[in-house]
């Protein structure tokens, strides 16, 4: 059964990046268990957004540009590379009870041509930001004692606004936040304009994360799961007239197959869904910050050493629905350790 080493209560990835490929479920690339006693994971994510993308279909930056030569008001990004590792603390006094804490380091480099035309789009219009920190800690309690089997979940977690956090007022241009990044390079450095809001390592935001989880061996050597996560925002720091920011909802919902006739090589399919709200606020690029995304997760998990397993997945959209123009990886990676003690 879904037994090797776990750390519960790890939520999905909700980052700033759009909707992107952050939904791979670490719960269940490490097993469930309600084995007691203290965990310690550190997981690893590369998201590279180098696809414009619309609506289901990818998109040129000539057509995003168009809408500006046309009058509209409509960035024209460039690239996005994401790369996440995330520190997990895990302690399980009872088979019942779980607590986790997860501290997130960003490393994230953003190119853009700005709201600029057809004519515009050459390397001297490029900008360019590199943002990195502590992002915002996320503290989740699970409680599985519903079922004698413990296979049964659910979670309830807080997401804190520790990461930086902020933009500038959009009318007076003053800086808001605590310690916004700004743009290093390119015309946007030139003007002293700060990285998007929603780029910057931490939201500024309180946030409540609900969720569920249930697992069940399907025959002798398969174990299926299914999960589900909900988070929202129910306090934000930027909440002043025309600097105002609060990051959209965000739904994923995780499912599939383990293969365990060996426990020291579980091989797992996962099918991964996202689905975030627009961003609100006058710092919130609203039009272009929801969508609707679903993933094949392929992966394995290892057991390497006695209570220490790794896992390694490779993720690939094969569904999306994004509004406005949007940067989007191709695929994505994950890898991860954890050490029961």
């Amino acid at each position: 059964m879904l037994g090797v080493a776990l750390t519960l209560g790890t939520p999905a990835l909700a980052l700033a990046c759009a909707t992107c490929g952050c939904s791979l479920s670490s719960d269940a690339a490490m097993g469930y268990s309600a084995e007691t006693g203290w965990r310690v994971s550190v997981d690893y994510t590369f998201i590279n957004q180098n696809q414009l993308r619309a609506g289901r279909s990818s998109a040129s930056a000539s057509q995003a540009a168009a809408i500006n030569d046309a009058g509209g008001a409509q960035e024209v990004e460039n690239k996005t590379i994401n790369r996440y590792t995330n520190l997990g603390i895990s302690y399980t006094p009872t088979p019942e009870w779980n607590i986790t804490a997860t501290i997130p380091y960003i490393d994230r480099s953003h190119t853009t041509y700005g709201n600029a035309g057809t004519a515009n789009l050459g390397a001297d219009n490029l900008s360019g930001a590199t943002s990195s920190g502590i992002g915002d800690i996320k503290l989740v309690t699970s409680y599985q004692g519903w079922l004698p089997t413990h296979n049964l979940g659910v979670q309830l977690g807080v997401k804190l606004p520790t990461g930086n956090y902020g933009g500038q007022n959009v009318v007076t241009g003053a800086t808001v936040g605590r310690n916004p990044v700004f743009f290093s390079s390119g015309p946007n450095a030139a003007a002293s304009q700060a990285l998007d809001t929603s780029l910057q390592p931490g939201t500024g935001s309180t946030d409540l994360i609900l969720g569920a989880y249930y697992y069940q061996p399907v025959s002798q050597d398969f174990d299926a799961f299914i999960n589900g996560q909900y988070q929202f925002a129910i306090a934000h720091k930027l909440d002043q007239a025309n600097a105002d920011f609060r990051p959209g909802n965000q739904a994923n919902i995780s499912f599939g197959l383990r293969y365990e006739a060996d426990p020291k090589l579980v091989p797992q399919l996962q099918i991964n869904l996202t689905h975030k709200s627009a961003d609100q606020g006058a710092l919130a690029d609203t039009a272009n910050t929801a969508g609707t995304v679903a993933y094949l997760s392929p992966g394995a998990t290892v057991e390497v050493a006695s209570r220490l397993h790794v896992y390694g997945f490779v993720q690939k959209a094969f569904y999306s629905q994004l509004s406005g123009y949007q940067l989007f990886p191709r695929w994505s990676a994950n890898i991860g350790a954890s050490l029961a003690f």
